[in-house]
């Protein structure tokens, strides 16, 4: 069993490594802007435990500093996290066969979590997939807390301008989207999420641009996928036998 726990871990963690690039440094973004808002390492690591939203959290600390409304703060946090709605539906059946392992499974499912599991081709030899996929949100949440706690530490003890660091974030989504192009032959998915966003961006500006945006994706997605020569993959999601694209 120990054997077993360490073939997973290590499997895991070999393809968890960009994530980890990358939330540890988002993440120390984060505890920096957490404690030059006045809040110390203990109200940024519990952020980090029980919200484990990046952008939602990089939003929650301007509006923490603008003095928004609880109501506020979560009708805005639900806008920017629902497009996690939709990844939830591509992986029903696969987290609910993790039996326990399903609520963790839920909430830890970032978008680089996402990420990750949907350029998994196949679980390694020797290693069920329930604990494969455990492993990789146990490691990312983990990283993501590190990173947070390491960065609001730094912040109390040294002084920084902590403007632009905001951009970490979005720096990790284009790090993995090019990662994910270079890796797949079929880039139709590619093309409908930036053709559809830029469409949304022009016709409903970039206040109201976001579930527009979701929606036009999905609808093209569903059309699209069967039509795909790498795999239909809104139509087979969770099953773990398709070829991912993006």
């Amino acid at each position: 069993m120990r054997e077993m726990d360490r073939n997973v871990l290590s499997a895991a963690f070999h393809v968890t490594i960009p994530v980890l690039m990358g939330y540890l440094a988002i993440g120390m973004a984060f505890g920096l802007m957490m404690d030059s808002a006045g809040y110390n390492v203990f109200w940024a690591l519990l952020m980090s435990l029980i919200i484990y939203a990046g952008a939602g959290q990089y939003m929650g600390v301007t509006l923490l500093a603008a003095g928004a409304s609880p109501l506020q703060t979560a009708l805005m946090t639900l806008l920017l996290n629902f497009r996690h709605m939709f990844y939830g539906l591509s992986y029903i059946e696969k987290f609910k066969a993790g039996g326990w392992r399903y609520p963790f499974m839920i909430f830890t499912l970032t978008d680089e979590t996402y990420s990750v599991n949907a350029s998994i081709l196949s679980v390694p030899d020797g290693v069920r997939e329930k604990d494969y996929y455990l492993a990789i949100a146990l490691m990312d949440h983990s990283y993501w807390v590190l990173g947070t706690v390491l960065g609001s530490l730094l912040g109390s003890a040294l002084s920084f301008d902590t403007t632009g660091v905001d951009f970490a974030m979005t720096a990790l989504f284009i790090v993995i989207a090019v990662g994910q192009w270079k890796g797949t032959r079929n880039h139709l998915p590619a093309a409908i999420g930036c053709l559809a966003t830029l469409a949304s961006l022009w016709l409903a500006g970039e206040d109201n641009m976001l579930i527009l945006a979701l929606v036009v994706i999905v609808a093209a997605l569903l059309v699209f996928s069967p039509k795909m020569p790498e795999g239909q993959a809104l139509h087979k999601a969770g099953t773990g036998k398709e070829e991912r694209t993006l």
